[in-house]
């Protein structure tokens, strides 16, 4: 094994800030080398183009993605399709699996923001391949020990965290996962969606859109919005999301990839879900409600 290897696989090489540091540096040297093929002009339109989306996306899913405005939604299209007598608002209404509909229709707007318009708009707009955005597996095994040492303190904390009462009572989100397995894996389905949607945009769109111009700097603006992203939560992990989201953009950027950041969340999330679902309601009991 060679001593470049032998480092790669040494623990402290993740967490010395001078490693972390020098990860910083060679961000910055790379987007230098990118400046060298592409005009200044160029560069600019695209910064310009990365955050006007960003930004109208973002206002998208602020005020769109609440089961409130699904509410709303369904009489209009039921003027659209010609349905008599509100049937799908009544049906709605009575379904015993409203709530969770209401979880749909915020993830499917978390998939629509997120995703789909970024990956459109660096396919038509940009001109780019959605794989130099993140959207493939690059080198994240070789950074697997990052991700690992990133993932499992926060496991921990968030099992430590379930005794008490306000982490317990606020995980998982959908309020009835305890009611069936169907209900509980339909609620991770969505949930790992949504993380999906999260690592894509932050770590991926914003993150790479703006490292040509920015170089590591990118990663800094990354972290303002996904701050604010995490402010309706408790307030210990929108502190942690700081650090949190700056280490991601790190290991996105080494490893060209989003993948091991959606392991991380994935694996911090069902965590959070099952630990607070011990310390409370238990787990469900039956395979359909």
């Amino acid at each position: 094994m060679s001593s470049q290897s032998r480092t790669l696989h040494n623990p402290l090489y993740w967490l010395h800030p001078k490693q972390i540091w020098s990860h910083v540096s060679a961000i910055d040297e790379q987007a230098e080398q990118e400046r060298q093929n592409v005009s200044p002009a160029t560069l600019k339109n695209r910064a310009w183009v990365v955050i006007a989306v960003a930004c109208v996306c973002l206002l998208m899913l602020h005020y769109l993605k609440y089961s409130s405005n699904l509410r709303t939604a369904i009489p209009l299209l039921e003027n659209l399709f010609a349905i008599d007598n509100h049937q799908w608002l009544i049906s709605y209404q009575r379904s015993q699996y409203r709530e969770l509909l209401g979880y749909v229709w915020w993830g499917g707007w978390h998939l629509l923001t997120f995703i789909i318009i970024p990956m459109l708009t660096i396919r038509y707009v940009l001109k780019q391949s959605v794989r130099d955005y993140g959207w493939q597996w690059g080198e994240v095994h070789k950074h697997w020990l990052g991700y690992c040492l990133l993932a499992t303190p926060i496991v921990f904390f968030a099992i430590m965290a379930s005794f008490r009462d306000d982490f317990a009572n606020h995980y998982p989100f959908y309020n009835l996962a305890h009611k069936s397995w169907l209900d509980l894996l339909l609620w991770e389905c969505i949930y790992i969606t949504q993380f999906i949607a999260v690592e894509f945009f932050f770590r991926g769109f914003l993150v790479n859109g703006l490292r040509p111009q920015l170089g590591s700097l990118s990663v800094a603006v990354m972290c303002l919005p996904y701050l604010m992203l995490h402010f309706p939560k408790l307030w210990l992990e929108s502190t942690g999301a700081i650090l949190f989201g700056f280490f991601l953009g790190i290991l996105a950027l080494k490893s060209r990839s989003i993948w091991g950041g959606v392991a991380v969340h994935v694996a911090i999330a069902l965590a959070m879900d099952f630990a607070a679902m011990i310390q409370t309601k238990g787990l469900p009991e039956q395979w359909l409600r």
